[in-house]
């Protein structure tokens, strides 16, 4: 459990600064640009995911040794879009149907995708306590 805590933890900081560089998008483009709110949201989203990717899979989660690094990072991308999906529902719905700010509405989005970006990264993604191989040849030894 402790594992796990910690684990969630270092997603949270990840994600935390993936927040920064989304939120930080979303407002540059929406205020400065003029950019609609869902599509700089989605744009935001985009360039978060790139920083995200590279950051979890480097110091959240244990890379599978049975799976390609292509093969991740297409899985990280499936899940990614689903996660726009949510993310950009949850932006219309809070925004377009119920009249709530952008900026609320953002935060809120991304609570509910940041807890179902750690769910299916976790399932599909993350080795977990398997061994890695060099675990394996020093506790034979």
């Amino acid at each position: 459990m402790k594992k796990l805590i910690a684990q969630f933890a270092k997603f949270g900081v990840v994600g935390g600064i993936a927040f920064l560089i989304d939120y930080g998008v979303m407002v540059l483009l929406t205020e400065v640009f003029g950019v609609n709110y869902l599509v700089s949201a989605t744009i935001s989203f985009i360039v978060s995911v790139v920083f995200n990717y590279l950051a979890s899979m480097r110091y959240v989660f244990t890379h599978k040794e049975d799976m390609s690094r292509r093969r991740e990072f297409i899985i990280f991308i499936v899940l990614s879009v689903i996660g726009l999906g949510l993310n950009d529902l949850c932006m219309w719905f809070f925004t377009g149907l119920l009249g709530i700010s952008y900026l609320i509405s953002k935060i809120i989005a991304t609570a509910i995708v940041m807890v179902y970006n750690f769910i299916t990264r976790k399932i599909f993604l993350d080795a977990g306590d398997q061994p890695v191989p060099e675990q394996i040849a020093d506790s034979v030894e």
